[in-house]
């Protein structure tokens, strides 16, 4: 198995690529080792010293380091560590874990909205947010605000705010004309 390993814009995030599918549709994100219950392989990778998250997309990984370490010294443990985990046969995920879309539902007089906006995420930000090992999802829209959380090499990311203001903001008010910001929210 060769593990291809790419960086990302967020120094503390590094993306893996096993050659594999990851996941089969989706993504999911694990910012905490509790959080890590449902994934024998995200376990696996909160077991090397220095991992404070882990995301998956459908053919990638992306783990968050400490600010504290360095990858020199814990990327030959994540790569073995992955590196095992496939072998193993064990699955990515418990059996009984659900895909999900990652945006929250929203309901009321802004629903063709909302409709709108999740559609131009999944079509014009998401793929290309994954390209950079991380995922960006619809959170709530309120009097022209829209709320996005962000994953995997997205969240803590120096540029990110950017990616929100620049990119993603005036992407959605060019389509949207109710929309007149974009913020993050944390997790």
């Amino acid at each position: 198995m060769f593990i291809q390993t790419e960086s990302t814009p967020n120094p503390a995030t590094l993306k893996f690529l096993p050659g594999e599918n990851v996941l089969e549709i989706g993504t999911a994100d694990f910012p905490t080792v509790e959080a890590a219950e449902s994934s024998p392989l995200a376990q696996r990778l909160f077991g090397v010293d220095g991992v404070e998250a882990v995301f998956f997309g459908i053919d990638f990984v992306t783990i968050t380091k400490a600010n504290n370490v360095e990858w020199d010294h814990i990327k030959p443990a994540l790569l073995g560590a992955i590196m095992e985990h496939y072998q193993s046969g064990a699955p990515v995920m418990a059996a009984d874990h659900k895909p999900v879309s990652g945006h929250a539902e929203h309901s009321g007089e802004d629903a063709e909205i909302v409709t709108q906006i999740k559609e131009l995420l999944d079509t014009r930000v998401r793929p290309a947010v994954a390209q950079d090992g991380g995922d960006i999802t619809f959170h709530g829209f309120e009097r022209g605000v829209v709320y996005l959380h962000m994953q995997g090499a997205c969240a803590g990311c120096p540029s990110s705010t950017l990616t929100l203001k620049m990119g993603i903001e005036n992407l959605l008010r060019h389509y949207i004309p109710e929309v007149t910001e974009v913020r993050p929210v944390a997790a």
